[in-house]
Order: C-alpha cells, then structure tokens, then sequence
C-alpha cells in the first residue's frame, strides 16, 4: 500500500505548479471491477460514462467525436468531463482514490502513465481490437512496469521551429539546416531590430522543449538517446553540455527579460511580426488559425549536424486514453476504448482538433500537419526528458527545466546544470540491459 501511494504522488508533481493529492491509494471499488461485473441498469436505460481530460478547450472537437461513437452505440452515453490543465492531476488523484467519478481518463505519457498503472488504477487493454495498429514506440508511453499496454494513445506531438516566411523572405534569409546557418539568420534578423525567436521562459517546461529542438544535433539525436538509455554515457558528456551551451548562445537571441515572459506574450510578438521565430508543439498550429494570423507560418523540424542530412523531428506522444479499474461499465468502456484505437476516431481527432494521429493510415488534412506526419516516420528523434527522465522527485525533467532559468538568471553555469541534471538521474535511473 505505501508503495502504491508513493508511485502516485510521484506522478503528481510530474507537472509543474500542479497540486499534489495526498492520501490513501486504496481503490474501494476494486473488487466490484476486478470481478468483472457489470452493474445491471434498468432496461432501456443508457449506461454513462464520464471521461476526464485536461483540455476544456477540445470540448467542441470531442462533442462531434462521441456523437459518432454515441450514433453506434445508442446504449452508451459518453460525458466529456475536461477539467483546467493545473487542477487535472489532483481531481483525477481523488477520483481514483475514491474509486468514484471516473470511467475514461486521459493519461499523462510516459512515466505519468506508468505511475497510475503501477499503483493499480488502470485497467490493461493489450489486445483490444485497433491496438495493432498503433506502433509499438507509441504503445511505450502508456506502458506499466509489467510491460501491459494501460492506455490508447490518441495524440502525438512536434517540437519544431516556427518561421514567419514574410519575414524570412523580405530579408533574403534562408531557411537554415544546421547550427551555424540557424545563428547567421538569428545574427542577421537582429541586425534589423527584429527579435529573431519568441521565447518564453517563465514555465520552465517551454525551455526544454526549445532544447528538444535546437539540442539534438549536438548531442548526437538517437544514437546518444541509446547510449544514455544503456548507461554508456551521461548528461555530463561534453556533447549533451554543448546542447546546453547552445541553449545559453540563444539568450542574446530571445526577448528581453524573456525568463519572466508568458507564452501568450511570446506568441503576441510572434503574431505581430516584431519576433521572426517562435518554436513549439505542433498543437500551436490550431492556435495560429485560432488568431487568424495573417501571414505564412512554415515551420524548420529541427537542425542538421551536417549540411545535406536529414534532421530528426521531434516526436511524442501527447496523451492516451484509459480505463479506470474503478469504473462500474467495464464492457462498455473497453468499446469506447477500441473507438479510440480506430481509424474513424484517428481520421476525426486530426481533422476536426488539428493533431498527428498515431493510428496507421490517418492523413492530416493540414499541410503543415501532414508534412510533420511524414518527417516523423522518417527521421525522428524523443523528447528525451520527457519520453524517459520524468521520474524522481523532483523529476529529472523538471530538475533540467529549473537549473535552465538557473543559468539564464546567471545563478548556475552550463557544466552545473549538466552535472544537477545527472545527479538527480543518478537517484533513481537505471540503464536499460
């Protein structure tokens, strides 16, 4: 039992600002879904289902999506339950602990997932019908310790580099593919009084996903992600603190006093066109149309070690769908579940919410989208602190995060962020045999 509720609380404070929830990680209703069996409704009446998320502003999007679940299963009523993204860990925390509430929850990826499903909450679905069609690297991010699958994965995520291609093209700047190209085009746009990227630095989280973009080409992309999984290297590797230099190069290149700058701020001086860059995930591109920005957004997937090579994009998954073992309609959740898995709802999801399906076979219907699609089954490359550093308390993630705003505030240098960010890996990873 206090296992369990460690594994949980750890999975609380895998996002910033979140409150955690404390308590007993008892699960009253375990044996009622445990045992299987369904509770028996009054004939003619709809079994509901409520489903958590953490993205209220999807809610549109989702109503045509369980309309069409809904349309062939009239029996079942599915309620869209989203809540704010910074109340969703501890609402879901006392759900679950309560055994009450819940059916169907969106799962934080990676070792977020893997927290609930460790401590029992979550219901295995390998096997499920539409499961083989979602790629074994993507199931990864809603696996449990045991190696079962516990979630759907329904949405997968870019980190790329944003341009304003009228910018770029009234000052014969080229679209850079390495390093060096990238600095003379930042170089040169702030030579013009124009900011050349648009970064914001108060969530931390938005640092590493700038790293996750501009770092990989320095630090080797998968084949250092490989040996740091097998322990044949370390975060203290003169190529990972080169990522991190780069990282600190950038700073003349962002806004001024950029650490204590909002992302709705940043974006504004991307929208105005007084900033050329601003990098990324790919979910900002249903943000752009939401503003109606009035010029033409390209987007660079990430930079080359060297000229000619292809860049590695990279790529996540950004949530999955699962059951709760709590739930009284175990049947006709694991239906809702194999809608998730299927083609339709894949082909629905990035059309009608602007989002990479993980499902094989989904098309984006937007250019960008597509494009990013396409990159990501040929070359791509993990949000490596994301994808396998978010354990640990604080998490590794978040450690490399904060000595970030350390270092831009002058307080850490570049080898002590490397050298924070290995210890606090030292405290609890373990390198894959």
């Amino acid at each position: 039992m206090k296992r369990s509720k460690l594994i949980f609380s750890s999975m609380l404070l895998l996002t910033a600002a979140m409150a955690s929830a404390c308590g007993n990680a008892s699960t009253p209703n375990d044996a009622k879904a445990g045992s299987g069996g369904e509770v028996s409704k009054p004939k003619g009446d709809p079994v509901k289902l409520t489903m958590y998320s953490w993205r209220p502003e999807d809610k549109e999007g989702y109503a045509k999506l369980i309309a069409a679940f809904e349309k062939d299963n009239p029996d079942i009523k599915v309620d869209f339950k989203p809540l704010k993204s910074t109340e969703y860990n501890t609402i879901l925390a006392n759900s679950l602990q309560s055994g009450i509430g819940v059916d169907i929850l969106q799962l934080r990826p990676y070792d977020g997932a893997k927290a609930l499903a460790d401590a029992n909450y979550l219901v295995p679905v390998d096997g499920i019908k539409g499961l083989d069609q979602i790629p074994s690297g993507y199931l990864d991010a809603a696996r449990g310790s045991d190696n079962k699958v516990y979630g759907v994965p329904f949405m997968l995520n870019n980190a790329v580099i944003f341009y304003n291609k009228k910018i770029f093209a009234d000052n014969n700047i080229q679209v850079p593919e390495t390093w060096d190209e990238f600095i003379k085009a930042s170089e040169t746009l702030k030579s013009k009084n124009i900011t050349p990227v648009a970064q914001s630095g108060k969530a931390a989280y938005l640092l590493s996903m700038t790293h996750t973009v501009l770092g990989p080409s320095a630090y080797g992309g998968n084949d250092y992600v490989q040996a740091l999984l097998k322990g044949t290297t370390k975060f203290t590797d003169a190529k990972f603190v080169d990522s991190i230099n780069r990282m600190k190069q950038m700073e003349s290149f962002f806004p001024k006093d950029f650490i204590a700058l909002e992302d709705k701020d940043a974006q504004a001086l991307f929208y105005t066109g007084k900033a050329a860059m601003y990098i990324n995930g790919s979910h900002r591109i249903e943000t752009f149309e939401a503003n109606k920005v009035d010029f033409p957004i390209d987007f660079i997937p990430g930079l080359s070690a060297k000229k000619g090579d292809p860049a590695q994009i990279a790529t996540w998954v950004d949530g999955s769908y699962a059951i709760a073992k709590s739930t009284k309609y175990p049947e006709q959740a694991k239906k809702f579940i194999e809608f998730v898995a299927s083609k339709q709802f894949g082909q629905m999801f990035s059309d009608e919410l602007t989002r990479v399906s993980p499902i094989k076979g989904v098309e984006p219907k937007h250019p960008l989208l597509k494009r990013m699609a396409q990159l990501s089954e040929k070359s791509s490359t993990p949000y490596l602190l994301l994808t396998n550093f978010s354990q640990g308390t604080p998490t590794t993630k978040t450690t490399f995060e904060d000595s970030l705003q350390g270092m831009y505030i002058g307080k850490l240098t570049v080898d002590k962020v490397a050298q924070d960010t290995q210890a606090s890996a030292d405290k609890w990873f373990k390198p894959q045999k």
